[in-house]
């Protein structure tokens, strides 16, 4: 059985996903870089291909017209939604051979699910604006709360100790797992754009959301999939140029 599952043949794989300002680095797209990670983590063989925006090349327009990055292409079948392409690489790309990368707790999803949201409103509107700022923030509180609490699998109802604050790195554990492929691309462009267009920091105080940030930086697959500084400063200029 092991012999026949090392002949398999590895699928074809090939992740389209949006070219910077200088048609060929990494772009400013959370969705992008979450299904980058993914193949990442899956330790997958694939290619990745930056598309300029400004100037789709004849053969994607055939390939995929009317398409934004991202888009896969997966033995020759063309796949759009980066939803349902999650969903088909954690289905098709399964164990033993490819890791389930689903997290154990629902919550891991769910709790930063507002965020980008609120930092949107943030960014769009006056730095002077304490009400959308005062929504940002209790979203990051909340996400802080949820990093410090410890999940249930760190309790070892057997032991004198109690644990009252989390060691873990991640949200769902010492894995990196699908809810963080989601919610660490867009962590990355809150820090970079409120910083440059706002001169706002994450708080220190969110002592969770830092150890977070701190450990995903330290990892490759999230590390090396970032766009560069400036691309996430040049994708909202004109957001903060516009603003009231």
């Amino acid at each position: 059985m092991a012999l026949r599952q090392n002949s398999e043949k590895e699928p074809s794989i090939e992740l389209f996903i949006k070219a910077g300002h200088d048609g060929e680095n990494v772009g400013n797209c959370p969705f992008c870089q979450r299904l980058f990670m993914v193949l990442w983590l899956k330790g997958v063989k694939f290619t990745v291909t930056t598309v300029d925006m400004r100037k789709k090349p004849a053969e994607l327009k055939d390939l995929a017209p009317g398409t934004n990055p991202p888009f896969l292409l997966y033995n020759g079948t063309l796949k759009t939604d980066f939803i349902k392409i999650e969903e088909f690489l954690e289905q098709t790309l399964a164990p033993p051979r490819y890791p389930h990368l689903s997290p154990l707790n629902k919550e891991s999803f769910d709790v930063g699910a507002d965020i980008f949201a609120k930092f949107s409103a943030f960014i769009k509107n006056s730095p002077n604006n304490t009400f959308q700022l005062k929504n940002l923030l209790r979203e990051f509180k909340r996400l802080d709360i949820y990093l410090n609490s410890p999940l249930p699998e760190e309790i070892d109802h057997n032991s004198a100790e109690t644990i009252t604050v989390s060691k873990r790195k991640f949200l769902d554990g010492d894995r990196l797992t699908l809810a963080d492929c989601n919610l660490l691309p867009k962590l990355h462009v809150i820090r970079v754009a409120s910083k440059k267009y706002c001169d706002f920091d994450i708080p220190a105080e969110f002592t969770g959301v830092w150890r977070y940030l701190q450990n995903a930086y330290e990892r490759e697959e999230f590390k090396q999939t970032c766009p560069a500084d400036i691309e996430i400063e040049k994708a909202y200029f004109s957001v903060a140029k516009n603003r009231n």
